[in-house]
């Protein structure tokens, strides 16, 4: 039990020590990362399609 108590201690301790970002970056970086996969899954989607449709049309050949 004093081991548990020990690490939470020194991980309060750690914590403390981090330069943490600053709301509006990380407001930012979170629009960018749902931005990016909002166009990777369109991407994505638009490539399946297209390719289901290929394969549809070599198929019925």
């Amino acid at each position: 039990m004093h081991a548990l108590v020990q690490y939470l201690r020194n991980s309060r301790q750690e914590l403390r020590k981090v330069t943490w970002p600053s709301k509006e970056k990380t407001i930012n970086d979170t629009i960018l990362v749902v931005a990016v996969s909002i166009a990777i899954a369109a991407f994505l989607g638009a490539a399946d399609y297209g390719l289901s449709n290929l394969l549809e049309f070599l198929l019925a050949i």
